[in-house]
């Protein structure tokens, strides 16, 4: 067993194996708490070994990089459309045969946005932002007061108004105050 033992501490857990199989694991696109679950241990203990052993953070970083490029090779193939060699397999009449082709595959829309939102987000993000300001004006208690008075004369023309309609439409007639006989 590949143990050292740490300053004062438990003897660590890490094996100098784990460098090429953490490299492998990130190259098919494992993140750190993924590597935790492979490896039995925490995620801490992913991020202490990421401290202390320099060979294994390499690794973690060559594989991570090497996946996201190829991702994004892939990505870019089939956002402008690519074609590759192929061979077709027939069979007729109990006779196979092998025609060697070219697979044409067209630029693929959905992937042309997805690169062109990630890459240039100022142009092609979906999102508009809208900046908002606010002006704050102050106005005087005098002004304030005959808007207030202006508004609920209004507010009352117009509650007299709906209630005047409304009862001619359902023929009430309306009487106001005690009118004496």
């Amino acid at each position: 067993m590949n143990t050292k033992v740490n300053e004062g501490g438990r003897p660590t857990s890490f094996k100098s194996e784990y460098i090429e199989l953490a490299f492998n694991y990130c190259l098919l696109g494992a993140t750190d708490e993924q590597l935790a679950d492979f490896f039995n241990v925490a995620k801490s203990t992913i991020n202490l070994w990421k401290q202390k052993q320099p060979k294994f953070l390499d690794a973690l970083k060559r594989g991570k990089t090497q996946a996201d490029a190829n991702v994004a090779h892939s990505l870019y193939k089939r956002a402008t459309g690519y074609s590759h060699p192929d061979v077709h397999i027939s069979n007729y009449q109990s006779e196979i045969t092998k025609t060697e082709i070219t697979k044409h595959y067209p630029p693929d829309t959905t992937a042309c946005i997805f690169w062109l939102k990630n890459r240039q987000p100022k142009l092609w993000k979906d999102r508009v932002e809208v900046k908002e300001e606010s002006v704050v004006r102050i106005i005087p208690w005098d002004e304030l007061r005959e808007i207030s008075k202006k508004a609920l004369e209004f507010a009352d023309a117009e509650h007299e108004r709906l209630i005047v309609g409304r009862a001619e439409r359902l023929g009430i007639k309306i009487e106001y105050g005690n009118e004496e006989d």
